[in-house]
C-alpha cells in the first residue's frame, strides 16, 4: 500500500513489523494514520535483513522526513529495555542475540530512538493509544491467527514480566493431558484454538470419511476461514469444530478475566473476520462463567486499529517511549 506523504499531524513515527512472511514499514502520524508504507518478503539471512531495512528506509525517503522515533514489533521474546531478541525460533532465528536498535539505527535519521517489543504487546500499545483500549487502564488482548498471541494492560501499563515473557496467553494450559505445543508444553490454548488447530480438527474429520461441505471448498485441507464459513451455512462438521474451539477459548478468557479483572477483552488477528460466529459464543461463555464473581459484563470487542495493524502499533510504541521520556504525546 502506498499513500501520499502528507499529514495533519506534525508528530511522525516509523513503525516496523517483523513477521515470518513479511517485513512491513510505515510512517504514522500522531493520530494513528498511515502516511506512507511499504512491505517486503521477510529475508532469511542477516545480510538480506540489513538490505531489506535499507530498502524500506529508502522507499519511505526517511532522509526527507522528520520522524521522532522508531517502533518495532517482532515475534518472539524481546527485551524492551535493550531491544535484544532473546528467543525467536524458526527461520528468523538469526536475529536471536541481536539488538534491533543496532540493526535499524544506521538506516534512520541519526539520534532517533528505537523501541522494540513482542508483536502482540505492540498491538495492544496501539489499541491503548488509538483503539479499543483508549481511555482504559485494564484490558486483555488476544491475537488469533496461526497461533495465539496475547498482551495485558494492567493499571495503565502493558505487562512485560521479569523476563519479557508476560502476555503469552496462547500458552495457557487448558488441558494438562492435551497435545504437544510448539512451546514444549502440552494442552496449550493455541493447540485447541488457532487457525492450525481448527484446520487440523476439520481435516481429522475429513480423513475419517465424514460427509461434509468442507470437501467442496476447493482448499486441501480447508482453511480456517472455510471452516467458519461452512459452519455459518449449517454444515454439521464445521459447526462442531467451531463450537468446540470457541467453547475452549471463551472458557479460557473467562479464567483470565477472573485473574486480571479487565474492563474489556480485545480480539485481533485473521480469525476475527468470522464476526458474530466467533464473538457471540465467546461473549456468552464468558458471561455465564463470570457473572457471580464479577457482577458485571466484560465486553469482548474487535481490535480497532486498521490494517496493517502491526506497523501502527509499532509506531504507537515509539510514541509511548517518547512520551515516557517527556516527548510529545499522541493526539
Amino acid at each position: 500500500m502506498e499513500t501520499d506523504q502528507k499529514s495533519s499531524s506534525a508528530w511522525i513515527a516509523l513503525g516496523l513489523d517483523i513477521g515470518g512472511t513479511e517485513i512491513k514499514a510505515a510512517l504514522v502520524d500522531g493520530k494513528g494514520s498511515i502516511i506512507a508504507s511499504h512491505r517486503l518478503s521477510t529475508p532469511r539471512t542477516m545480510a538480506d535483513f540489513r538490505g531489506a531495512i535499507k530498502e524500506l528506509a529508502g522507499h519511505l525517503r526517511l532522509g526527507e522526513v522528520d520522524i521522532k522515533g522508531v517502533g518495532v514489533g517482532c515475534k518472539g521474546i524481546i527485551d524492551p529495555s535493550s531491544t535484544e531478541v532473546l528467543a525467536l525460533p524458526g527461520e528468523l532465528n538469526y536475529l536471536e542475540g541481536r539488538r534491533l536498535n543496532e540493526l535499524i539505527s544506521p538506516f534512520v535519521p541519526a539520534g532517533r530512538p528505537v523501541a522494540a517489543d513482542n508483536d502482540a504487546r505492540v498491538a495492544l500499545v496501539g489499541e491503548h493509544i488509538w483503539g479499543a483500549a483508549r481511555g482504559r487502564r485494564n484490558a486483555i488482548m488476544l491475537t488469533l491467527g496461526t497461533g495465539v498471541g496475547g498482551a495485558i494492560l494492567a493499571d495503565g501499563r502493558v505487562l512485560r514480566g521479569a523476563g519479557g515473557v508476560a502476555g503469552h496467553l496462547g500458552h495457557l494450559t487448558v488441558d494438562p493431558d492435551g497435545g504437544l505445543c510448539i512451546c514444549g508444553n502440552r494442552g496449550c490454548l493455541e493447540t485447541f484454538f488457532s487457525a492450525r488447530a481448527i484446520e487440523a480438527e476439520a481435516f481429522a474429520a475429513i480423513h475419517r470419511g465424514v460427509k461434509t461441505q468442507l470437501l467442496e471448498t476447493g482448499s486441501r485441507p480447508p482453511s480456517c476461514n472455510d471452516i467458519f464459513e461452512c459452519a455459518r451455512r449449517g454444515d454439521e462438521v464445521a459447526r462442531i469444530v467451531v463450537e468446540k474451539a470457541t467453547l475452549i477459548l471463551g472458557s479460557a478468557i473467562a479464567g483470565l478475566i477472573h485473574v486480571l479483572d479487565p474492563e474489556v477483552v480485545i480480539l485481533g488477528g485473521q480469525i476475527t473476520q468470522a464476526g458474530d460466529l466467533l464473538f457471540e459464543p465467546i461473549q456468552n461463555e464468558i458471561d455465564w462463567r463470570t457473572r457471580y464473581l464479577l457482577c458485571r459484563k466484560v465486553p469482548v470487542v474487535k481490535a480497532q486499529i486498521a490494517e496493517p495493524s502491526g506497523v501502527v502499533g509499532a509506531a504507537a510504541l515509539a510514541i509511548e517511549a517518547a512520551t515516557a521520556a517527556g516527548g510529545v504525546a499522541a493526539s
